[in-house]
């Protein structure tokens, strides 16, 4: 098969509290991993998409190999590590909100070297997809990253990067660092806005794009939420507005908007196009609960855009 993407990153079996329990605690068991979302994403709007990651030879390694093969996702680069564990997240709830806690040191993501890259693989994808957790989670899959997008570069795979910052894995300043150092060298930058401010020091979504064009990324696609995103190049830029849905659930719906997004730049669509369309979809992920489940399929979406752009 021809390989439209192949996403780079750490999986994370997910553990989410059911509310309102007093005296026994249960979870509902899914899938994380802004990665492995992007995947499913981008596959449910018909990417021929390949994830390379690794993953412990454990019950939660099976779980998302059955999550790929079902989703049509190729599973040929991932490898199953005997010696480390999948890593897992619990999200618990309070009169505060939910929170995450995260058991994934020494996963076997985390322990992905330079020279276990499947060179081939990335050689013949039109598109390399990751994201900065991939650098974050520890400095061998930093150097494995650094080093696929060098691959990347030498044979014309374009390189989208998700900026995705989590400040439980690293400092802002090293953050910062390693994220806009990668954005020099990426065709596609996918930032969120608030991560963008906390990373540029600015507040205005055009200075942002600015910022990140100067760097040297050749496109900016600024995911804002439930105020729409807006894609900038050196000779376009363009915003489109955030859908009005019932909302229960945000969780992964930047990655599902990636995904949504790439998919569509893959199959050839103007970048404005592939914006309206990825837009679409973000809201209608945040229509049901979880990070995979709600994820729309290419049907979906279609019905939905027409319904609001006619």
């Amino acid at each position: 098969m021809t390989i439209d993407i192949l996403s780079f990153g750490e999986p994370l079996f997910e553990f989410s509290q059911i509310p309102g329990q007093k005296e026994t605690i249960s979870y509902l068991s899914g899938f994380g991993g802004d990665t492995s979302n992007f995947s499913v994403s981008a596959a449910r709007q018909g990417a021929n998409v390949a994830i390379l990651a690794h993953i412990g030879s454990d019950v939660f390694g099976d779980q998302f190999i059955d999550l790929w093969q079902r989703e049509g996702v190729n599973t040929d680069f991932v490898v199953r590590n005997p010696s480390a564990p999948t890593g897992v997240y619990f999200i618990s709830h309070d009169d505060r909100g939910h929170h995450f806690t995260f058991y994934r040191k020494g996963s076997a993501a985390s322990l992905v070297t330079p020279e276990q890259l499947p060179e081939e693989a990335i050689k013949s994808a039109k598109l390399l997809h990751t994201s900065a957790i991939t650098h974050a989670i520890s400095n061998s899959s930093s150097d494995a990253l650094f080093q696929a997008i060098e691959i990347a570069k030498s044979n014309s795979t374009q390189i989208s990067f998700d900026t995705n910052l989590r400040l439980k894995l690293w400092p802002l300043s090293r953050a910062k660092a390693i994220i806009h150092e990668t954005i020099r060298h990426v065709d596609f930058c996918l930032p969120s806005l608030d991560e963008a401010q906390l990373l540029t020091g600015l507040n205005d979504a055009n200075d942002i794009a600015d910022y990140y064009l100067k760097l040297g990324a050749k496109t900016i696609v600024l995911k804002m939420g439930k105020e729409g995103a807006m894609i900038a190049t050196a000779d376009q830029r363009f915003t489109t507005s955030g859908h009005k849905v019932d909302t229960v659930d945000a969780t992964g719906a930047g990655d599902c908007f990636s995904g949504a997004f790439l998919s569509q730049v893959v199959k050839g669509l103007p970048l404005k196009e592939a914006l309206i369309y990825a837009n679409c979809a973000a809201a209608l992920t945040t229509t049901g609960y979880g990070a995979v489940a709600p994820i729309p399929s290419a049907s979906t979406v279609a019905t939905f855009k027409a319904k609001v752009t006619s």
